[in-house]
C-alpha cells in the first residue's frame, strides 16, 4: 500500500472519531433543549452534565482533521478550501456561536440559561446537517472548473436530492447516537426516569436512521453512479452494518434485573455499525478525494514531509491517548460527578 493510502486512512480514522463524538455532542445539546421545560424528567440535566466536559474535547478532533488534511494532501486542500468557502464559513460561525453559548451558559444567570440552551440546541441541530454536505460535494457533481478556477454550484447543490438525503441521515444519526449514549449515561448515573426517556427516543429514531441510510444509497445511485458501483463491491460490509444495527436495536429490549435494555451493548453495536458502513463508503470513494480530478496520489504531499508528519502524529497519539482515557474516567465514570445534585 502507498504512503498516500496510509495518510488518507489516518484522516478517515480522525473523521470517524469526530463524527461519532460530534454527533453525540450535538445531539445532547438538542435533547437538552427539547426537554428544557419538562418538569417530569431530568433528561435536560443529564444532557447538560454530559455536555459540560465533552464539547471542548470534541473540537480537538476537527482541528486535527483540518491540520492533517492540509499537511498530507495540500493539493486536495486547495480544491476543498475553494469550493467549501461559503458552507465552511457558515459551519465555523455556527461552531463558534455554539461554543460561546456553551461557555456562557455556565456563568450566566438563570434568566439567560433558557435562551443559551435553545441557541446551543438549534446550532447543534444545524451543524451536523451542514458538515455532512462536504461528502456529496466530493462526488463531483457540484464543482465547475472555468479557466482553471473551481467554484461550487450552489444552485445545483441546494436542489440535489442526494444532499438532502445526506442531511436527513446526519440529523437522524445525531439524534439516534446521542439518545443511545445519554440512555447509557443515565443508566450509569442511576436516573431511571431519564434512562426511560432516552431509551424511548432511541427506539423511535433508530428505524428512521436506518431508513435514511437506505435513502442515501438510492440517491447516490442516481447522482454518483461511479460511487454506487464501487459501493456494491462492499456488500458484505453493508450487510454486517445492518446486522450490528439489529443487534444494537434488539439490545434495547433485553430484560435485566433493574429494567429493560442494555444501553452499553446497544451503544457499542451501533458504533460498530457506523464503523462498518463508513469503511465501505470510504473504500468505495477511493482513490478520489474530490471526483474526478483530485485523487489521493495527485493531492499528496512530498514523501519526506509525509514521513516527518507520520512520526509526529504517532508521538502525539501516544501522548494524547492517556489524557483522553483519564478524561473519560474523570468526567464520565466518576460516581461523584455522575450522581451530583442538580441545583
Amino acid at each position: 500500500m502507498s504512503e498516500a493510502f496510509y495518510a488518507i486512512t489516518l484522516i478517515w480514522g480522525l473523521v470517524f472519531i469526530y463524527a461519532v463524538m460530534a454527533t453525540i455532542d450535538f445531539g445532547a445539546g438538542f435533547w437538552s433543549m427539547i426537554y428544557l421545560n419538562r418538569n417530569n424528567t431530568k433528561a435536560t440535566n443529564i444532557a447538560n452534565r454530559y455536555l459540560s466536559p465533552s464539547w471542548e474535547v470534541t473540537n480537538v478532533f476537527i482541528v486535527a482533521i483540518v491540520v492533517a488534511l492540509f499537511s498530507f494532501f495540500p493539493g486536495a486542500t486547495f480544491t476543498l478550501g475553494t469550493v467549501l468557502l461559503i458552507p465552511g464559513s457558515i459551519i465555523i460561525l455556527l461552531l463558534a456561536l455554539r461554543s460561546a453559548f456553551l461557555v456562557f451558559s455556565h456563568s450566566a444567570s438563570s434568566n439567560y440559561k433558557r435562551i443559551l440552551t435553545i441557541i446551543s440546541g438549534i446550532t447543534g441541530f444545524l451543524i451536523p446537517a451542514l458538515l455532512i454536505c462536504v461528502l456529496p460535494i466530493t462526488h463531483g457533481n457540484f464543482i465547475e472548473t472555468t479557466n482553471g478556477a473551481e467554484r461550487l454550484l450552489l444552485g445545483e447543490l441546494l436542489t440535489s436530492p442526494s444532499v438532502y438525503a445526506f442531511m436527513a441521515f446526519a440529523i437522524s444519526s445525531t439524534l439516534f447516537l446521542s439518545s443511545l449514549l445519554l440512555s447509557d449515561y443515565s443508566n450509569v448515573s442511576g436516573d431511571q426516569e431519564a434512562y426511560d426517556t432516552y431509551r424511548r427516543d432511541a427506539i423511535l429514531v433508530g428505524p428512521i436512521s436506518l431508513a435514511m441510510a437506505a435513502l442515501l444509497v438510492l440517491t447516490i445511485r442516481n447522482e454518483a453512479l461511479w460511487l454506487y458501483e464501487n459501493l456494491m463491491n462492499y456488500i458484505p460490509w453493508l450487510i454486517g452494518s445492518i446486522a450490528t444495527f439489529a443487534l444494537g436495536y434488539a439490545s434495547l429490549f433485553i430484560p435485566r434485573k433493574t429494567g429493560v435494555g442494555i444501553p452499553r451493548l446497544a451503544m457499542i453495536s451501533i458504533v460498530v455499525q457506523y464503523l462498518l458502513a463508513s469503511y465501505a463508503y470510504g473504500s468505495a470513494h477511493l482513490p478520489y478525494i474530490v471526483y474526478p480530478n483530485v485523487t489521493i496520489e495527485t493531492g499528496f504531499t512530498d514523501p519526506a514531509t509525509f514521513r516527518a508528519l507520520i512520526v509526529t502524529y504517532i508521538v502525539a497519539f501516544f501522548i494524547l491517548t492517556p489524557g483522553f482515557i483519564y478524561f473519560w474516567r474523570l468526567f464520565l465514570k466518576d460516581k461523584r460527578y455522575l450522581k451530583q445534585n442538580e441545583s
